[in-house]
């Protein structure tokens, strides 16, 4: 029987296939090596046939190899998988309920990611996680140098100015071995900030050489960082209907709760956290730039300040911007900052 849908649970080494035909009954059960299972899935599955992935470590990279070979890929989260699980888990009970999965008319589906969008991405772990470092390197400045009666005021800033100087100054009580010691954190710090540095340029540079990334950079609150993370993100915007699903996926939405016809309103739902911090990272900047401008959107956000907190109206914009920013991506359109809305580009 022709096989016209797949389920493959990835793995490091063994991957578990279930195929079904036109009728979903089971007609192919097997588990394959990582060096071979492309092969064997093109030999037994025929050109056009659907493959469903978990997205996890590796989908897209074998998404775009089966997209290449003439499948049709479908990427799902793995918690809409996981109800189809039947019985306990196992390799062949996740293959299963993949192509399960996929097969419901509601189900969600991931985009594909392009290679591009991966390595932005990768721009942005490694330099997430490199603030985060300075962050605990500063912290552990702070902590020990507390314990010599020294303190510096709040902020990084103040940290890289205050580390001379204590260096420097041999009648604060800090004895040689550990004057030797800061002198190696203030060295860690200096490296820190260097690689910093230099994932900041880089993604300034993708956005010179990233034409969907400029016209980001023309609203209102973003910059490289967030340009570059929002490609990242939305890539041609396909994958989302509209803006506001986008908004929601990054948890720029108010979550709700409702039973009986009765719904109650709460605050911002989950979703992604770098990016939606980015997000009100930068609409936060805006909005304290929009006082005694006219512009359409600054009216908007002073007029919303006037009835709001000024963290709900950061919020909103930052929900304005992820709407804009999909629209300006799906539509290949230019942002009309007078309008405050997407316009066709001049021709």
């Amino acid at each position: 029987m022709k096989i016209s849908r797949v389920g493959v649970d990835l793995a490091k080494n063994v991957y578990q296939v279930h195929g079904v035909g036109a009728r979903d009954h089971v007609v192919w059960q097997k588990r394959l090596r990582r060096d071979n299972w492309l092969a064997e899935l093109q030999r037994c599955v025929p050109e056009g046939a659907e493959v469903g992935i978990e997205a996890c470590a590796g989908a897209h990279h074998w998404g775009r190899e089966l997209v290449a070979r003439g499948h049709q890929v479908k990427l799902m989260a793995p918690q809409f998988v996981k109800p189809y699980v039947k019985s306990n888990k196992s390799d062949r009970n996740d293959a299963a309920a993949i192509c399960e999965a996929m097969s419901r008319p509601s189900m969600r589906f991931v985009a594909l990611k392009s290679t591009e969008q991966q390595d932005i991405q990768a721009v942005h772990r490694v330099r997430s996680e490199l603030i985060k470092q300075r962050t605990a390197k500063a912290n552990q400045i702070r902590g020990l140098v507390g314990e010599y009666g020294l303190v510096a005021p709040l902020g990084i800033h103040t940290l890289r100015k205050a580390l001379p100087c204590w260096l420097e100054d041999a009648g604060n009580g800090l004895s040689s071995r550990f004057r030797r010691i800061l002198a190696g954190l203030a060295e860690d710090l200096r490296h820190l900030d260097e690689r910093i540095k230099m994932l900041d340029d880089e993604l300034a540079n993708m956005v010179k050489e990233i034409p969907a990334a400029q016209r980001l950079t023309t609203l209102n609150g973003v910059g490289p960082t967030i340009a570059t993370a929002l490609v990242a993100a939305l890539g041609a915007g396909e994958g989302f209907s509209r803006g506001r699903d986008f908004a929601v996926t990054l948890g720029l939405t108010p979550k709700h709760q409702g039973t009986g016809g009765k719904d109650r309103i709460l605050g911002i739902s989950k979703g992604d956290a770098y990016l939606r911090t980015l997000l009100i990272h930068g609409a936060r900047a805006a909005v304290y730039a929009a006082k005694g401008k006219t512009d359409p959107l600054s009216r908007w956000i002073n007029a919303l300040l006037e009835r709001c907190h000024a963290n709900v109206v950061i919020v909103a914009l930052a929900n304005k911007t992820a709407r804009m920013a999909w629209a300006l991506l799906r539509h290949d359109r230019d942002y009309d900052a007078n309008w405050s809305n997407v316009t066709a580009p001049v021709q």
